[in-house]
């Protein structure tokens, strides 16, 4: 698979036009499998095609159970600056119900084991309004988020997708369903606490210190270029091509072996472009540019997403600020569903 990804990159070298890289980003599946030597090889093959930028951030995914001191302490010795890691929870509970492989005390030692080698720009995960936690477990767990010093929070509400065990659980009424109304009470809880503790919650979805907003993901809100290596990879050229790679590994091997990309493509259609930075933007503390809205898509759709916001703006639903379209943070929880109405269908 190494080499695989390594022909990928030279064969797809020039699809960026910058080749200054502000970030570069380990993640999707269980990165932290590989080995230090395999991370220094691939970061290696990167600088081979590209220069990295003074600052730039270099994230890589991993779960608690994978983060034992040794592989932390090789880590340290990497130019890999920012850890994302998968708590979802800091009881025992919560996570034997979304059927985690770590438990709760080796989620607090992955934390303090990899500030001990000087990993400050650390990342959670974190899971609300499961029905295996009430609000005084959730105070809890944000509360030793709190404590251990963490300055990025990414928080998503559970959820349940079809054919899992939680679905048949539910199913049987071997436990309750989520409950919106304790998810909405969980999230705003979590966002007033964070803010009285320096936090900036700059997407809905995320909460960071001063300084430690990911930059990785900043980028794509921005609509920025990024390419995508390895199999299920996503690509974009900041403009109207979207590609990605095949799931399958196999397949990704067997194309790349006789030099042919695994990927497939589509161009946006304005249509495309114009629901996507509706919904993009609505999540983000910076919202949607009206003059770049304006400016990039033609007088029927602007015509539409006008009279669409009227009675939004009216109600408080929307506000412009600074010739920018927000949702205010009291709306936030609605996000998803306020921005689909201003959709193109």
């Amino acid at each position: 698979m190494l080499l695989s990804m390594k022909k990928e990159l030279k064969l797809r070298q020039n699809f960026l036009n910058d080749k200054i890289l502000k970030t570069l980003y380990f993640g999707g599946g269980t990165p932290s499998i590989l080995t230090v030597d395999e991370i220094h090889s691939l970061i290696d093959e990167v600088l081979r095609y590209f220069d990295f930028d003074e600052n730039i951030e270099i994230t890589i995914e991993a779960n608690p159970d994978d983060l034992d001191k040794n592989y932390l302490k090789q880590l340290s010795h990497t130019p890999i600056n920012r850890l994302s890691i998968g708590i979802q929870s800091f009881f025992d509970t919560d996570l034997k119900l979304m059927n985690r492989a770590h438990n709760a005390s080796e989620a607090e030692y992955a934390v303090k084991c990899a500030q001990d080698f000087e990993f400050e720009n650390i990342s959670i995960d974190l899971i609300y309004g499961s029905p295996a936690s009430d609000m005084t477990q959730w105070k809890k767990n944000l509360q030793k988020t709190l404590e251990l010093g963490i300055p990025h929070i990414s928080s998503y509400a559970f959820t349940v997708e079809p054919k899992t065990a939680v679905h048949q659980w539910i199913k049987t009424k071997k436990i309750l369903p989520p409950e919106e109304n304790v998810q909405n009470e969980q999230f705003y809880y979590m966002s007033e606490l964070l803010r009285a503790n320096g936090f900036l919650h700059y997407e809905i979805s995320n909460f960071a210190l001063e300084g430690y907003h990911s930059k990785h993901n900043s980028g794509y809100w921005a609509y920025l270029p990024y390419l995508g290596i390895g199999p299920s990879a996503h690509s974009y050229d900041g403009t109207l091509r979207r590609m990605w790679n095949v799931a399958n590994n196999s397949l990704y091997i067997k194309h790349l072996s006789e030099d042919k990309l695994p990927s497939e493509q589509e161009l946006l259609s304005e249509k495309d472009r114009y629901n996507e930075m509706i919904m993009i933007g609505l999540r983000t503390m910076w919202g949607v540019s009206l003059s770049r809205l304006k400016a990039d898509f033609s007088r029927e759709i602007w015509d539409y997403f006008d009279q669409e916001i009227q009675q939004k703006l009216a109600s408080g639903i929307l506000v412009v600020d600074n010739g920018f379209l927000k949702i205010p943070e009291a709306h936030w929880f609605m996000a998803d569903g306020i921005a689909s109405d201003l959709f193109l269908v």
